[in-house]
């Protein structure tokens, strides 16, 4: 069989699409990224957003399947393809000691602008570490939505510690459930640059301050990223951005504009645009007041305050 993986709207690793090449190449088929050139048996279509172009083109191929976020939120890959070893070549520029995947799936929390708990359900082990970790690879980006939340991830951390792996946790951890013992573990974990939070509401700044502080106690001396969803009020959300500006280089704000999954045509306000604009191009946030920011000729973000 000639399959062929088409990615339409991300370059990001794409961890199904991996999945699905090693189980392809078990069986014997031939896999490659999609040519439209070219004829194919399947082709696999993987798409991340819903608002998102979809692929405008014929697909030559005899059967053609679509999965991921921006297509259906409940489908998922069959569990004899899920638990399989991703087939990293087809990602030259992921490193052989990279390596990207899931510890815990699911949250608990009912945050009205997340989907996961509609996608993935209530949190749940997935995978140990020790699966994920093979081959040398132990740089591991982990997109986890809520490891901190249970027991199981917990331990999946220390046994993270004790194997001395280097860990990003690009989804960002729940502030809120930091501990004295929690911060202790996270100041002992091996961070890929650095450790992420979620500071989606004005009472989470309290929270993410109380746990940076925490984890600086144990030693801690790298980066801070909090992740800040951009909703209806622009007052309380350039406030709660703004707050890490004063906070020093350690601490990186990065504002999100919300979307709505059940409105793929939602029209982004220009505010919360260059709001991230501001936020999320570092040489520009330690160097210029939002206020006095220019994203377009003629246009000076102080206008947003009047």
């Amino acid at each position: 069989m000639n399959v062929g993986l088409l990615a339409v709207d991300s370059q990001y690793p794409n961890l199904a699409l991996m999945k699905l090449s090693t189980w392809h190449k078990l069986q014997g088929d031939t896999v490659e990224w999609y040519n439209p050139l070219c004829r194919y048996d399947k082709v696999y279509m993987a798409k991340v957003f819903n608002f998102t172009p979809d692929y405008g083109y014929y697909v030559h191929a005899d059967e053609v399947e679509r999965g991921g976020t921006g297509y259906d939120l409940k489908k998922t890959l069959p569990r004899q393809i899920d638990c399989i070893r991703p087939d990293y070549s087809i990602y030259p520029q992921i490193d052989s000691r990279t390596a990207y995947g899931f510890l815990t799936r699911g949250c608990p929390n009912r945050c009205r602008w997340c989907i996961v708990p509609k996608k993935e359900g209530r949190l749940k082990p997935y995978m140990d570490v020790d699966e994920i970790a093979v081959d040398g690879r132990d740089n591991l980006i982990l997109m986890d939505n809520n490891i901190l939340a249970s027991d199981y991830g917990l331990s999946q951390i220390e046994k993270i510690v004790r194997r001395k792996l280097r860990v990003d946790f690009n989804q960002g951890l729940d502030a809120r459930l930091v501990t004295d013992d929690v911060a202790r573990l996270l100041a002992r974990v091996k961070w890929i640059k650095r450790i992420r939070f979620g500071c989606d509401t004005p009472g989470q700044i309290a929270d993410c301050e109380r746990a940076t502080t925490l984890i600086d106690r144990y030693g801690y001396k790298g980066e801070y990223f909090f992740y800040c969803i951009l909703l209806d009020d622009f007052r309380e959300s350039f406030n709660r951005v703004n707050h890490w500006r004063a906070k020093g280089r350690r601490f990186l704000p990065h504002a999100q504009p919300y979307r709505d999954p059940d409105n793929p045509h939602q029209v982004v306000p220009q505010w919360q645009k260059d709001l991230a604009g501001w936020a999320d191009k570092k040489w520009i946030f330690r160097t210029c007041e939002f206020r006095d920011f220019e994203p377009r000729k003629g246009f000076k973000c102080n206008e947003y305050f009047m």
